[in-house]
This record gives C-alpha cells, sequence and structure tokens, in this order.
C-alpha cells in the first residue's frame, strides 16, 4: 500500500484521509453478512434467474414450430436473437429509470414492481400463440423490471469494505445455480403432453405446450415477491434512518472527501457529474464483458441444437437442458466455494484479467467439437472431453463478473448515487446485451448459410472482441478502493 502522502519542507509525511481508510480497513475483520437480507436477495435473483434461462432448451423448437422460419433450420437463430435483443433494447433505457427511483423512493418498492413485471411477462410468454405475441410478452419484462441493477445496489449498501468480496462473490453463484434450474425447468417441463400424455390429456396443453414451464417460473416469482414484501429492509439510508453528514470521525476531509461530501448533500446529483474516468473504464469494462457473455449464452444452446451437417450437435431440448443445467450445477459450486478465496488471494484486476483470458480458447472450441461430431459422431469420448474442458473454462470466465461489479460499486463517490452508477452500468450492459444475441446468432447463421471461414466466421469475431475486454481490463486500478460503507 502506498502511503507516502505529501512531503513537507521539514520531512514530515502527511498521510492522505483515503489512505488511513484504506489502512483501517486492511486491519479490520470481516464484517459477517446479513444473513436473513442477503438470503432474501439471493432468492429474488434465483428467481429471476430461473424465469430469465427457463426458455433456453425449447425456444429453438418454439420459434420453429411457429412456422416463420419457411422449414429453414439455418434461419432459426435469426428470430431467437431477435427475442433476445429486443428483450434487452426494452430494458436498457428503463433501468436507468428504476435505479434513479430507487435513489428517491427506496429499492424495496422498485424491487416489487419489478417482481410483478416479470410474473406478468411469464404468464404472458407461456400463453403466446405467434411470434410477435412471444416478442411482446419478453419486452414486457425488460421494461416492467429494472431489478437487476436494484439488486447489486443492494448488495453494495448491505456490504462494507471487509466483506464485499464475498458478498459479491455471492451473486454469480446463485445466477449459476439459476442456470442450472432453469433450463432444467424449461427442458423438462416443455411439452408436458409429449411427457405425461395421461395427466395432460386436456387441449389447453396442445395450443399452449409450453405454458407449464412459464407458470411454474412465475410462481415461483409470486412467492418471491412475498418474501421481498415481509422480509427485506430498506436500505436507502435516507428511508431507513438519517443521513450520516462526516465520512469518518478525527479524520479531516481531503479533496476526494469534499468532492464526495458535496455530493452526498445533493439531493438530485446530475447524470453527467458521474461521467468521470474513475466510474467509465469500470463500466466499459462490464458493458463488453455483458456482450460476450451473452454471445456466449446466445450460441451455446444454438450450437448444441443446430443440426450436425450445419456445425451444430443436433440435441433435443431435454438433452440441451440437463447438460446446461449440469453446468449450471458445477458452476455454482465453484463460485461459492473459490471465488471469495481467489479474489482474496490474486485480487480482483488479476482475477479479471485472467478470467477474460479463457473466452479465446472458449471459442476455439466451438469448430473443434463440430469437427469432432462430423468425423468421428456424437459418442466418441473426445466430443464429450471437449464440453467438459470448456465448462472449466466457463467457470473460470464466469468469475469475472464478481470482479467487474466490485470495481463498479465501489467507484460509486457516495451511497445515494450508488443507484444511478449500477443504473449507468445496467443500462449500458443491457444495450450491449440487446445487441449481442442478434449479432452473434444472425452471424451464427450467415456464416453457416454462406461457409464463411468454414462456416465459423462469428468465433474469429468474438475472439476479436475478447482482446479489446483484456486491454481494457488493464486498464482498471491495481485494487478496488476500500471505503467505509457503515453510516
Amino acid at each position: 500500500m502506498d502511503t507516502s502522502g505529501s512531503r513537507l519542507s521539514n520531512g514530515e509525511i502527511i498521510v492522505t484521509p483515503l489512505q488511513v481508510v484504506h489502512a483501517m480497513a486492511s486491519r479490520k475483520p470481516a464484517t459477517p453478512l446479513p444473513r436473513l437480507q442477503i438470503g432474501v436477495l439471493m432468492m429474488l435473483e434465483l428467481a429471476e434467474s430461473i424465469a430469465l434461462t427457463s426458455i433456453y432448451p425449447y425456444i429453438n423448437q418454439f420459434i420453429r414450430e411457429l412456422d416463420i422460419t419457411g422449414g429453414d433450420d439455418a434461419a432459426v437463430g435469426y428470430y431467437v436473437g431477435l427475442i433476445d435483443s429486443l428483450f434487452y433494447l426494452a430494458q436498457a433505457p428503463t433501468l436507468l429509470i428504476w435505479s434513479q427511483l430507487s435513489d428517491r423512493v427506496g429499492r424495496k418498492p422498485v424491487l416489487l414492481i419489478g417482481l410483478t413485471g416479470a410474473c406478468i411477462s411469464m404468464i404472458c410468454l407461456g400463453l403466446s400463440t405467434t411470434f410477435w405475441s412471444l416478442v411482446i410478452s419478453r419486452c414486457m419484462w425488460g421494461v416492467l423490471n429494472g431489478n437487476i441493477g436494484v439488486m447489486k445496489t443492494v448488495m453494495g449498501e448491505l456490504t462494507n469494505s471487509t466483506n464485499i468480496a464475498h458478498g459479491f462473490a455471492l451473486l454469480p453463484m446463485i445466477w449459476s445455480i439459476g442456470n442450472c434450474a432453469g433450463p432444467l425447468i424449461g427442458g423438462m417441463l416443455a411439452r408436458p403432453q409429449d411427457h405425461w400424455p395421461s395427466l395432460f390429456l386436456n387441449s389447453f396443453w396442445g395450443k399452449y405446450p409450453y405454458f407449464l414451464p412459464c407458470v411454474v417460473s412465475a410462481s415461483l416469482l409470486l412467492l418471491t415477491f412475498f418474501m421481498v414484501l415481509c422480509f427485506l429492509k430498506e436500505t436507502l439510508s435516507t428511508k431507513c434512518r438519517p443521513r450520516s453528514t462526516s465520512t469518518m470521525p478525527g479524520v479531516s476531509r481531503g479533496v476526494d472527501d469534499q468532492e464526495a461530501f458535496v455530493l452526498q448533500s445533493t439531493p438530485n446529483t446530475p447524470l453527467w457529474s458521474l461521467l468521470t474516468p474513475a466510474i467509465i473504464i469500470p463500466i466499459a469494462n462490464y458493458t463488453v464483458l455483458a456482450f460476450l457473455d451473452m454471445s456466449l449464452r446466445s450460441l451455446i444452446p444454438l450450437f448444441l441444437s443446430t443440426p450436425t451437417h450445419l456445425g451444430g450437435m443436433g440435441l433435443p431440448p431435454s438433452s440441451i437442458g440437463l447438460w446446461l443445467a449440469f453446468c449450471g450445477i458445477v458452476d455454482g459450486l465453484c463460485q461459492v466455494l473459490f471465488l471469495a478465496k481467489v479474489v482474496d488471494r490474486v485480487g480482483p484486476k488479476r482475477l479479471f484479467c485472467v478470467s477474460v483470458s479463457c473466452f479465446t480458447p472458449l471459442m476455439v472450441l466451438f469448430p473443434i467439437m463440430s469437427w469432432l461430431v462430423h468425423t468421428r459422431g456424437m459418442v466418441d469420448h473426445a466430443v464429450m472431453y471437449a464440453l467438459l474442458c470448456q465448462l472449466i473454462l466457463i467457470v473460470t470466465w464466469d468469475m469475472a463478473f464478481a470482479a467487474a461489479l466490485m470495481f463498479v460499486t465501489t467507484s460509486a463517490p457516495a451511497k445515494n448515487v450508488l443507484g444511478s452508477v449500477n443504473g449507468l452500468c445496467q443500462s449500458s450492459g443491457s444495450i450491449a446485451r440487446a445487441l449481442a444475441p442478434a449479432l452473434t446468432t444472425s452471424l451464427f447463421a450467415f456464416s453457416k448459410e454462406h461457409n464463411i471461414l468454414n462456416g465459423n466466421a462469428v468465433y474469429v469475431f468474438l475472439i476479436i472482441m475478447s482482446g479489446t475486454l483484456r486491454w481494457l481490463g488493464s486498464q482498471l486500478p491495481d485494487e478496488i478502493q476500500d471505503r467505509d460503507r457503515d453510516e
């Protein structure tokens, strides 16, 4: 730690307040996380991640059954990408609005509104019979739900400098569990009349074959609504207790602390005042990370469901759901067991750089698996080894999110703008997620149809993007800024 500070003419060293904070934080034992509040927050993320990912095993088949592709399997990717892109495009402009609203009215009301919107969206999706009703129901979630940013804000307010790594390590862990349970629910409960004909004889299930996984996801969201309503405490300081007007007793404010104090005293901080390099660089890293991650999440089920003669693996929805569920279980266990320890040992910046470096070999494995399936068939052990190798890389890749979120959260100059900073981050991330599926799946379909770079143009493009992210990662500060979050 740099403690040089400012040196006077007589040789005396003046240590800045930020350095005092850093020194005190380094000596503090880790504060225990509030279990009930963290538990409710994790349940909220679990319910939403399950609902979001439950459509992946059957969405490609859903599109085929709507008969809008004219029987062209290669064109399915265009429509699947459009659904994902419109969802995030609808979410992008409203995320910042919801996050700023949470800075005014509180986190809890915004979370409850978001859960209501998500529940309605899932019911409408299950009752969709046309492509555009499918799109509208998905976009409804994006417009009415801004919880992805507000949840991270709440986590930032529930943690301090001694336990922030452990708190944010839980977010990718729960998301991974949702990535396990969601596809499992979607894959196993889709078209129940085919799996359990004696139980689902009614013509309703023939008309709405994907309603069952949607209503199960909606029920979980409804349960979470009541848990948040009854047990989650408000974390916005202005809504739960008087705001503190001093950063640390007994320490005079330096320039940085004076700026933070001005922000804390201003009820409505202008958005443009937050556009500083200290905030923009972490947000830029998160944005490109979100783009590449969404591209990967879109590619995996598309690649697994694409017929083998087009360079995919030709798996049915149930098999895709089981594989994605297994990946989610392994990923979740690794995140909860190792992520916080790795962050403590190597630091968030080094972890971020190592994690994003895994993306290139991840992409290289796709054409390798395609070649193995084409030359040796699905039963060859080399295909399974390639899948397991890809899983290991995905686990390492996912650790980048916790590190990125730590940099974003600690870049906020004051608590009362934490929601706005997270809103900016998630809005830019949603724009990236809106562009990623349409661009990636369309490039996948286009490269397969026209045999561009032997059908592998999409992987080359994403490898170039990962190089950009690696450079952006090098621009992050060497250490996250320690802040005492206790008031």
